[in-house]
């Protein structure tokens, strides 16, 4: 693979953001650089979601304009839709390789092979080069967990993603370390059922996990990517007296109908969300709690709805993500009688997403004033000089002017203002 590029394009969540990650790690070493556009590259990848229809069209629109835009480069397409319908984007002839999350461990040896050719020497990347491939600069996913056992009616990750499996502690320790050696500066710990995690291995669990990372490593900041209600407990919360633990927890709601809940074979009732998140917000200062909520599930009434309305107002929450139910061929849901009129569905998506966007601006409306530290990401060049990017420690995607080098470094910044979801700051004494 020497002297060959490639592309990486990862849709839906963090676990794929761990993914492709991995994947650019073996394929630096492997020798691959990176490629700074379709245009310029041999191979492209795609890492896509199958979580509703919409992430389906997306992976075939992305496809499809990769190979318009470079018809000469190799299409790779792998993650959860390959696992689901392999047969379907094979009939796609803009592909040339379709590869499932179970071949994702051979997939960089399967790249290599088809973009060089099964005789081609092994070529091994530079630490240069690997750094460059993984782009990390700042932020690296951490899978520390597969798969899902609990096999919710309306999802299709057990089917994609296969039985729930931890990663040992060791190996997530020698991991975030070797980040943290190529200067990554935060670790999101990433995985399908995190409050799970440990449950195959011998006396450990989250709490035990995150205890490790934090005595054994010495990564500045470490996120919990998400945690069922279900799975917060004090023991775990006890661990946020250490400020290197982000101060933001995502825990999903779903519905805030229990009947609705029950149905979609949730393991919580709204009450036990709502002092979950009580729990969270006595012990934890200054954080954000965010959610999903799904709208129109199958059975769904006016008045279920509304009481999702209310649960997200009653939780105060910062942000919430708002997704119409879509039907996942192979779950149960995809079965149930009673589905919710699509214009009824577009209705319900509109109105929670109107109270969700003036929870978000509440929320940060009480962070002006707030100095938070925040992990710069990025510039761009302004009329007033170079604008910074970056993103405090509860998740707020917060920006500041300055000539200085902010690339990958943490600093305090004061919250002074906002435009839409984007904090404006000073960092003081800069």
């Amino acid at each position: 693979a020497d002297g060959l590029s490639v592309m990486m394009e990862t849709h839906g969540c963090k676990l794929n953001q761990a993914d492709t990650q991995l994947l650019s790690r073996e394929l630096g070493i492997a020798g691959f650089t990176v490629a700074q556009s379709i245009e310029e590259a041999d191979v492209y990848v795609l890492n896509t979601c199958t979580v509703t229809h919409v992430a389906d069209r997306k992976a075939r629109q992305a496809v499809r304009a990769a190979k318009r835009r470079n018809p000469n480069s190799i299409v790779v397409v792998t993650g959860c839709y390959a696992q689901r319908s392999p047969d379907d984007l094979a009939s796609m002839p803009e592909i040339d390789l379709v590869a499932g999350n179970v071949s994702k461990p051979s997939l960089a040896g399967m790249i290599g092979n088809l973009a060089s050719g099964p005789d081609s020497a092994c070529a091994v990347g530079s630490d240069e080069a690997l750094a460059q491939v993984l782009r990390i600069r700042s932020r690296a996913m951490v899978k520390i967990q597969e798969g899902c056992d609990q096999v919710c009616a309306y999802c299709i990750v057990p089917t994609v993603r296969g039985r729930e499996r931890s990663i040992p502690v060791d190996d997530i320790v020698a991991t975030a370390k070797s980040y943290a050696d190529m200067g990554c500066q935060e670790v999101v710990l990433t995985g399908t059922q995190l409050g799970s995690y440990g449950f195959d291995l011998e006396n450990t669990d989250i709490a035990d996990l995150v205890r490790n990372l934090l005595e054994r490593t010495e990564v500045p900041r470490i996120r919990i990517s998400s945690l069922q209600p279900q799975d917060i407990s004090d023991d775990l919360l006890a661990l946020w007296n250490d400020p290197r633990l982000c101060p933001h927890f995502h825990v999903p709601l779903q519905s805030g109908s229990d009947s609705v809940l029950k149905t979609m074979r949730r393991r919580y009732t709204s009450a036990e969300f709502q002092r979950s998140i009580r729990q969270v917000k006595e012990v934890v200062p200054g954080v954000a709690v965010t959610a999903d909520a799904i709208v129109g599930f199958p059975g769904e009434t006016e008045s279920d709805f509304q009481e999702t309305v209310s649960a997200c107002i009653q939780a105060g929450l910062a942000s919430v993500h708002v997704f119409p139910y879509s039907i996942r061929p192979g779950t149960s849901a995809a079965y149930f009688d009673d589905q919710v009129d699509p214009t009824v569905k577009s209705g319900r998506v509109k109105e929670l997403t109107a109270v969700v966007d003036d929870l978000a601006r509440r929320f940060r409306e009480a962070s002006v004033g707030q100095t938070r530290p925040v992990l710069w990401e990025r510039a761009t060049s302004s009329d007033k000089g170079m604008v910074w990017q970056g993103l405090t420690d509860n998740y707020l995607r917060t920006r500041t002017q300055s000539e200085s080098d902010l690339a990958n470094r943490i600093t305090l910044a004061a919250l002074e203002s906002f435009d839409g979801d984007v904090m404006n700051a000073r960092i003081p004494g800069g």
